[in-house]
C-alpha cells in the first residue's frame, strides 16, 4: 500500500513487515529508519547492498531463514535497491517469515518499476516516496526540532541553519545536534546561543573545501587542508556536502540550458544561490562538462558507500577522492 512519507511519522511500525522506501532524499529515509523503525530492534540490525545479496542469493536466504538467525526479532535494512531484487523481494513477502522486518531502500523509481508496483499494491507492505527537501520542507524540520525544546526562534535562524547546512536534511540534522547536546547543559537557549553553535569556523571551511574542490583550486584546498583537523565523523559530512552541491550544480546547468543565460539561470534558481557563491558557482560550471559531472556524481556515491564501510581509514579514503576531481 501507498503511504505519504508525512504520515509515517504516527504510523504504527508494528503492523508492518515490509517497507520499500524510494526517492532521492535518503536523509530523511535515514531519519525514518532511525527514529521510528530501529529503536524497536536495538542492536539486531543488519545492513546489506544489493549487490551483496546478488552475489550470493542462496547464501541470503539460507540466512535470514535459519532458525538461529532469530533468536529475537531482526531489522534488515537493503540499500540501493532496483527491480534486479524483484523476485528476491517476491520470494519474500510470499514467505512471510516471522520475527522479520525488511525495508528496502531505493533511489528514484519509475512508476514502471516491478518492484514498486509489488510494494504498492500489496495491503501487507509499505511503499513511501521521499521526495528531494525544499525551503518549506525543511523549515518544518527545524520548527518540529524546536518545538519539542520549546526553543523559540526567528525565521532568519531557521533561514541561516538551512543555509550553514548546506539545504542537506543530513548536515541540518548535525547541526540541530549541537543544540539538542546544549539543552543538556542549560536550562534555557537563546537565539545568541544558537548563532555563536551554527557559525562555526569548521563548518565554513568545509563548505569552501567542496566549493574549491569543485572549482579546481588545488591552492586553496591544500591550505584548507593544513590548516584544519577533520575527523573521521566529519569525512561524513563532507562527502554529503560534495553529494549536495554536485546534485544543486547539475539543476543549474539544466536550468542553464532553459534559459539560455547563465546570470539568469543563477539569479533565478530555487533555492535561492546567495550572491557570494554565484561566481564560483560559475567556475564550477566551466570546469563540468555534462558526462564528467554525471560520472563525478556516481563516484561520490561510491566514496561514500567507502567511508560507511571503512571508517577507520576514511581521511585517507576522502583525502584521494578529493585530489582526483582536482585532476579530473
Amino acid at each position: 500500500m501507498i503511504i505519504k512519507s508525512y504520515e509515517l511519522k504516527k504510523f504504527d511500525y508494528k503492523k508492518i513487515k515490509n517497507f520499500l522506501f524510494y526517492g532521492n532524499n535518503l536523509a530523511q529515509i535515514n531519519q525514518i529508519i532511525d527514529e521510528k523503525i530501529k529503536p524497536y530492534y536495538l542492536n539486531k540490525v543488519f545492513n546489506y547492498e544489493e549487490s551483496e545479496i546478488l552475489k550470493n542469493e542462496k547464501d541470503f536466504f539460507d540466512r535470514i531463514l535459519s532458525h538461529s538467525f532469530f533468536d529475537n526479532e531482526k531489522l534488515l535494512i537493503i540499500y540501493r535497491t532496483t527491480d534486479k531484487l524483484y523476485d528476491t523481494a517476491k520470494e519474500i513477502l510470499k514467505r512471510e517469515i516471522k520475527d522479520l522486518t525488511i525495508v528496502f531502500v531505493s533511489e528514484n523509481l519509475e512508476k514502471k518499476s516491478k518492484i514498486r508496483n509489488l510494494f504498492e499494491k500489496n495491503k501487507k507492505t509499505v511503499c513511501a516516496a521521499f521526495y528531494p527537501d525544499d525551503q518549506k520542507t525543511l523549515t518544518f524540520f527545524i520548527n518540529d526540532f524546536f518545538k519539542k525544546y520549546k526553543i523559540s526562534v526567528s525565521q532568519e535562524i531557521v533561514n541561516t541553519i538551512i543555509q550553514r547546512g548546506n539545504a542537506d536534511r543530513y548536515n541540518i540534522k548535525k547541526e540541530l545536534s549541537k543544540i539538542e547536546n546544549l539543552t543538556v547543559s542549560r536550562d534555557k537557549i537563546n537565539s545568541d546561543d544558537i548563532l555563536k553553535l551554527i557559525n562555526t569556523y569548521e563548518k565554513n571551511n568545509i563548505s569552501e573545501l567542496v566549493d574549491f574542490c569543485l572549482a579546481k583550486k588545488e591552492n586553496k584546498i591544500n591550505l584548507i587542508l593544513n590548516e584544519n583537523n577533520f575527523t573521521n565523523e566529519d569525512t561524513i559530512l563532507i562527502i554529503r556536502t560534495f553529494l549536495n552541491k554536485v546534485k544543486r550544480l547539475i539543476k543549474i546547468k539544466d536550468h542553464i540550458k532553459n534559459s539560455k543565460n547563465i546570470d539568469v539561470a543563477i539569479s533565478t534558481f530555487k533555492p535561492t544561490i546567495f550572491w557570494k557563491d554565484k561566481e564560483i558557482i560559475k567556475e564550477q560550471i566551466s570546469r563540468w562538462p555534462d558526462k564528467k559531472i554525471e560520472t563525478l556524481l556516481e563516484i561520490i556515491n561510491d566514496n561514500e558507500l567507502l567511508i560507511k564501510k571503512n571508517f577507520e581509514n576514511s581521511i585517507k579514503i576522502l583525502t584521494n577522492f578529493i585530489f582526483y576531481t582536482v585532476k579530473v
